[in-house]
């Protein structure tokens, strides 16, 4: 059963990149997307279940009481919301294979070390998402644990790519939520934030560390990769501005996985990973699809009581800016999911006609601050649960870092969209 599933997760990305240019295949590719979730749900965690089935369950209840008050609701917007994030995810799940199998066994020690391996976790963690995290964090640990200073540095420049990288799936849900929003007018203050994260983290590490910091070589070849798969989606966006970043992401992906793929034969390795390795995104599956549902919910919720959701007066400003983010970036830590606050917030600010690529810097900013400095997070439950470190102790080494990248990130927000 999970090697079908694995299949089902190709056919989706397969049936939406397809729908392009026939539509009608984005019905059966979302129809498999929630078949991939009925298949997998036995192996899903049990936080995973109550979160996505308290959306869901909310969501359907909210949406039957908008429909006995006259609100209707078109099926295709309950059920396919999330659907091109999922293809997204699929997408992006190949980039794994550019991963080197065997990892260089010389570690660096020198002063620069620490900075180095910040670098080459946010570029190369840009690409390759998540599991470079396992890549550098088990080469890196002793007797199965990482020291305070590798932890703060892998799960903070691991995160800090979520403000620029068109390859994580935080892009996604920001232009999914922030539908109008032009990434290159994201990606000048979000790059920005991400070297503030690093110099912020690598100098804290640099003062307050009596131990050399044992680091991770990066190599050219890696960087390579990263370069080339970027500019690839740079090139592209500009000659085609009207394609979504979104659905280029969904075409290079693939593509350049199988370009700079690692191992032989290829055949192999490719079939092996749709069997097996590419589920890895089907919890991913259930929390979008749930969240969907909810937000289409809270989007039918403001149509039946206009009045109470309603802002006239208001503005999306610095503040609003300000206080969302803050509000985001602490249930984060409460762990939340961010497309989970994402998703409830965006039907209540669009109505108010914000300036699209704001909005959606301040989802990448809430996105990128949470997940790097919550023990609850996806990133904080693998330092707990891979590299053990107590919940209690990742929230001391970062409660200080979310506050600054927060204040900073609201400055930038007023100079930069003033």
């Amino acid at each position: 059963m999970k090697q079908f599933a694995g299949w089902l997760v190709l056919a989706s990305l397969l049936l939406y990149l397809g729908g392009l240019t026939f539509p009608p295949l984005h019905i059966l590719g979302a129809v498999i997307s929630w078949l991939v979730v009925i298949l997998q749900w036995r192996g899903f965690s049990k936080s995973m279940k109550n979160q996505a089935g308290i959306l869901f369950g909310a969501g359907i209840a909210i949406l039957l009481f908008s429909y006995s008050q006259g609100v209707t609701t078109s099926l295709d917007k309950i059920f396919m919301v999330n659907y091109p994030l999922l293809a997204m995810f699929a997408a992006v799940a190949f980039l794994a294979l550019t991963t080197p199998s065997q990892p260089d066994m010389n570690l660096p020690t020198s002063k620069s070390a620490a900075l180095t391996t910040a670098l080459g976790t946010n570029l190369l963690g840009a690409v390759i998402n998540l599991s470079i995290l396992f890549v550098f964090g088990d080469r890196m640990q002793r007797e199965g644990s990482l020291t305070r200073n590798q932890r703060i540095i892998l799960a903070r420049s691991f995160c800090a790519a979520a403000w620029w990288s068109p390859f994580f799936i935080a892009l996604g849900v920001a232009l999914t939520y922030a539908p109008e929003a032009q990434w290159h007018h994201t990606f000048k203050p979000g790059f920005l934030m991400s070297i503030i994260a690093i110099l912020y983290t690598t100098i804290e590490v640099a003062l307050r560390s009596k131990e050399q910091f044992r680091g991770y070589p990066i190599r050219v070849e890696s960087l390579v990769v990263v370069v080339s798969l970027a500019a690839a989606v740079m090139l592209l966006h500009y000659l085609f501005p009207t394609m979504r970043i979104l659905n280029l992401i969904c075409c290079v992906s693939p593509i350049g996985a199988m370009i700079f793929m690692k191992g032989s034969p290829k055949n192999t390795v490719l079939k092996n990973f749709v069997e097996t390795k590419i589920l890895s995104v089907s919890p991913q599956f259930i929390l979008f699809l749930a969240a969907g549902v909810f937000s289409t919910a809270i989007s039918s919720l403001t149509r039946v009581y206009p009045t109470l959701f309603n802002f006239d007066g208001m503005t999306f400003g610095p503040m609003m800016f300000a206080s969302i983010s803050g509000i985001l970036i602490i249930i984060g830590f409460l762990g939340v999911h961010p497309i989970v606050g994402i998703s409830i917030i965006s039907p209540l600010i669009l109505p108010l006609n914000p300036d699209h690529s704001q909005l959606a810097f301040m989802y990448l900013t809430s996105w990128a601050v949470a997940t790097g400095s919550s023990p609850l997070s996806g990133v904080g439950l693998v330092m707990v649960s891979r590299y053990n470190a107590t919940p209690l102790t990742v929230l001391k080494n970062n409660y200080h870092y979310a506050i600054a990248m927060w204040a900073i990130s609201s400055v930038l927000n007023y100079f930069y969209f003033r």
